[in-house]
């Protein structure tokens, strides 16, 4: 039986992708898209993750408007991986990524990315992470990043923009869905020739 491949996001993906290329007043199919996804099951963000942009605040105190989308009931139910962690597991992965007798300064820079990638190793072959991070191999402890981490854990893991490319993002989504919804609901028409009837008259 085929298992679908998840994608489990950072929190950098959304952060980045609002500030720097896809601001919600310009790309608004971006983020549609991403809750659609959501939907389907394609992407996944899990609650330890969400919070990080769910809470974050402008200077004024006001929510900016990543925590605003992310706060909708909608979104959030389409988003929020429905797993929750393994303490144990988090553990085995802070240990084995990051290293043993790590300070709580460490662990506070470490942050909650080995959440993440426990919840990646919990079906590996069927769970990638998509971060903006970039590998630095020479970085030790506390400084690792997340490909390394993965890549040490057997976890893939790639940028944001191949994740772009795996699921074929497009500004024209919602069309491109809705021709294939109504080609899908057009083969199981009723009305519509069975090729067993055309075969016996002969037309082909």
């Amino acid at each position: 039986m085929h298992t679908k491949l998840t994608y489990l996001l950072d929190a950098n993906t959304l952060i980045d992708a609002n500030r720097d290329y896809y601001p919600f007043r310009r790309v608004p199919e971006f983020w549609a898209w991403l809750s659609h996804q959501g939907t389907v099951g394609n992407i996944k963000i899990p609650i330890e993750i969400y919070e990080e942009f769910e809470d974050a605040k402008r200077k004024d105190g006001s929510r900016d408007k990543l925590a605003e989308w992310a706060a909708c009931p909608d979104v959030k139910a389409a988003l929020l991986f429905s797993e929750e962690a393994d303490p144990e597991l988090v553990t085995t992965v802070t240990i084995e990524g990051y290293g043993e007798n790590l300070s709580d300064t460490e662990i506070e820079t470490i942050g909650r990315d080995p959440f993440l990638i426990s919840y990646a190793s919990m079906d590996e072959k069927n769970r990638t992470i998509v971060t903006t991070e970039v590998s630095r191999p020479s970085k030790k402890g506390a400084n690792r990043k997340i490909p390394d981490v993965c890549h040490d854990l057997n976890i893939r893991c790639i940028h944001n923009f191949q994740l772009l490319n795996e699921l074929d993002f497009r500004t024209s989504w919602r069309e491109r869905a809705a021709c294939s919804r109504r080609a899908y609901h057009a083969d199981r028409s009723p009305f519509a020739p069975s090729q067993s009837v055309t075969d016996k008259r002969g037309l082909t």
